[in-house]
Parts: C-alpha cells; structure tokens; sequence
C-alpha cells in the first residue's frame, strides 16, 4: 500500500541540536569563521572594483585624444 499523504509529520527536517555553550549564548567558532569569510570576501570585492575603476580610467584615458589631431591645421 502507498504512503499516505495526509500525515505530515517530520516535513520540513529536524533541528539542529545546540550544544550547551550555544545554549548559554557563548556560541561556536562558525558564528566568528563566517565573520570571517565575509570579511574576506568584502575585501576581495573592495579590489576588484578598484582594479575594474583604475582600467576604466586608463581606456578612456588612453583614446581621449583626438581632439589635438583634429585641432592641427593641415599643412598643404
């Protein structure tokens, strides 16, 4: 016979059982590892926008110039 679909007990997966330092509110290393990697992954950002900013300004930098060719009166 199939399972019968009008008993939900156990859907939706079990607690995590906390340890006693998590219970009196010390917490575990995760709490700070994830400090942690979020720290590192702000700060990987932070220089990926200031490599992607200094690029930016070196393209438009680099062909901004051909206003003084056109500025040159030719010579005949």
């Amino acid at each position: 016979m199939a399972k019968s679909r009008n008993n939900l007990l156990g859907v939706g997966g079990q607690r995590k059982k906390l340890s006693r330092a998590d219970q009196q509110g010390a917490g575990s290393a995760r709490g700070a590892d994830r400090k942690v990697a979020e720290d590192k992954k702000q700060e990987l950002v932070r220089k990926m926008r200031e490599r992607a900013e200094a690029q930016a300004a070196a393209t438009a930098a680099e062909p901004g110039e051909p206003g003084e060719q056109d500025a040159q009166p030719a010579q005949s």
